[in-house]
């Protein structure tokens, strides 16, 4: 398992933090997230051979938000 933090932009509330953390540990391969509104952080536990840091991100963003590495 690897741990990754993603900078994650555009959440504002509570639900925001929820909303991102539920499409994180929906993906297969991810074991945990850990998302926090104050610093805007997503840290993930990962399977590298199950899901990569690219469609990680992009869960993110098709969940309306912006993340980066």
């Amino acid at each position: 398992m690897k741990s990754i933090t993603l900078h994650v932009t555009g959440m504002t509330c509570g639900g925001c933090v929820k909303s991102v953390t539920r499409v994180l540990e929906e993906l297969d391969g991810v074991e945990k997230a850990v998302v926090t509104l104050d610093d805007g952080k997503a840290i993930v536990t990962f399977d590298e051979s199950a899901v990569s840091i690219p469609q990680l991100i992009e869960t993110i963003e098709d969940a309306g938000f912006d993340a980066t590495e």
